[in-house]
């Protein structure tokens, strides 16, 4: 199974985007997107970040703008299902939703839109009380969603299951966990849902977040992890992920290697 690697780099939390998004200035947005599609991203996130002072209106606008330049297709994240539908009405089919928790007024929003407009899911191990530590809590609200996604006439290859990295130095004990989490994840169905992490949250806060990146993320793929949200310029992540993905034997060993993984 090939791994998918989502950019994470459109998103209102970093000062450019932010800046561009206040404006409607395109430039900074495109220029992303290009650089993310250049890099091998399968996917590239949206987010319209939290002072959008229409997030409807600016993520319309954002994959408007994304799709001029670039046919990867995207992610929309937020929590306003109402943004992602305005986004979803302009993105061709493939877009992918982020994301939905284990909840069910989410999933009875998220899994018909999803449905409708032939997109994917990014489903989360949690529910309103929060995330749980536990690898059997994750699997818990992870069958939760599979189940959903057979009731909405949707196939668990159209789900990325997120069991929720934490950073490590505030909840070091959830990272062994979470690998659990992705070994039973794929046991749940058959074909099993994909699984994805927000990668950069394992090494939030810390002084080392390109190392802790690459090495958690290389465990994680020994566990099941085939997508991650992520900084796909990272060149030492995205060769270690090549790596790892030739050496679990998903893809066939060349000398250029790491660039067919990028081209692919």
């Amino acid at each position: 199974m090939a791994f998918y690697m989502i950019g994470e780099r459109i998103n209102g939390m970093f000062k450019d985007i932010g800046e561009a998004v206040a404006k409607f200035d395109p430039k900074p947005i495109q220029e992303w997107a290009i650089k993310q599609a250049e890099a091998g991203a399968a996917y590239i996130d949206i987010n319209v970040g939290p002072t959008a002072a229409d997030r409807v209106k600016s993520m319309r606008w954002m994959c408007e703008v994304v799709t001029e330049v670039t046919d990867v297709p995207i992610a929309l994240d937020s929590t306003n299902y109402d943004a992602i539908e305005a986004g979803l009405e302009v993105c061709k089919p493939g877009a992918l939703i982020n994301s939905c928790p284990a909840e069910r007024p989410k999933i009875e929003r998220v899994f018909p839109m999803a449905k409708k407009y032939g997109a994917k899911i990014i489903g989360l191990t949690m529910d309103k009380s929060g995330i749980p530590k536990s690898a059997d809590m994750r699997v818990g609200f992870a069958m939760e969603l599979v189940a959903a996604a057979d009731e909405f006439g949707l196939s668990p290859d159209d789900l990325f299951i997120d069991p929720l990295i934490l950073p490590c130095n505030v909840a070091q004990d959830h990272a062994p966990e979470v690998l659990e989490a992705l070994r039973q994840i794929k046991m749940l169905s058959d074909p099993p849902p994909h699984t994805t992490l927000g990668l950069s949250n394992v090494s939030q806060g810390t002084p080392f977040r390109p190392l802790i990146n690459r090495i958690y993320c290389v465990m994680a793929m020994t566990c099941g992890l085939d997508s991650a949200i992520m900084d796909v310029t990272d060149d030492e992540l995205v060769d270690a992920i090549a790596t790892a993905d030739m050496l679990l034997n998903n893809a066939i060993y060349c000398d250029s290697y790491a660039k067919v993984f990028r081209n692919r």
